[in-house]
């Protein structure tokens, strides 16, 4: 039996008319399930496109700032605990932070005589303590005490040592090695 043009034209009709219908009750379907279920077709969508594989996976610890045996010595050698360097200042100054166990082997840290300087082999600089006309320098030198937290300011005009740099502390016959910048 031969088609006649009117009746290709109404299955053609019911035919867009069953797909406008599957439209609306898809996007329906989509606006009901709110922004989460639209985040999930696109995350669908995009693992369908090839990316690029990565090797590791991303922790949520951070990685420990020493080794046991480096912890161990600053303090049986050193009396000092919780070395610690920090960017403050917007990068204009680094601190150096410690705690003291043993105030007589700590001596070394305060003592005025003993000029501080940071060095960073990978910007190639060696930081200085700042003085000011009224202040002095940038550092505590009262002599230490067991329990109590000290601290050293570098100056780092030019921000040429970053964050995660791994720099030195030297503070007369102190050195602290591997120490990184937070």
């Amino acid at each position: 039996m031969p088609k006649t043009r009117g009746s290709i034209n109404r299955r053609l009709a019911s035919a867009a008319g069953l797909a406008l219908a599957g439209l609306l009750v898809a996007a329906s379907a989509s606006a009901q399930a709110g922004p989460q279920a639209a985040s999930a077709g696109q995350a669908a969508a995009a693992q369908s496109s090839p990316q690029p594989k990565r090797s590791s996976k991303a922790s949520r610890y951070r990685p420990d700032r020493f080794a046991g045996r480096a912890r161990t010595y600053y303090r049986v050698v050193w009396g000092v605990d919780s070395l610690a360097v920090k960017w403050a200042e917007s990068g204009e100054v680094i601190r150096f932070s410690y705690h003291v166990l043993d105030a007589d082997k700590a001596k070394v840290l305060n003592d005025k005589k003993n000029e501080p300087s940071l060095i960073d082999p990978q910007a190639g600089v060696q930081l200085l303590v700042p003085s000011m006309e009224n202040v002095g320098q940038l550092r505590q030198s009262t002599p230490p005490e067991d329990g109590k937290s000290y601290w050293v300011v570098f100056s780092n005009t030019g921000r040429l040592v970053k964050r995660g740099d791994h720099v030195s502390v030297v503070i007369g016959t102190f050195h602290a090695d591997g120490l990184v910048v937070d």
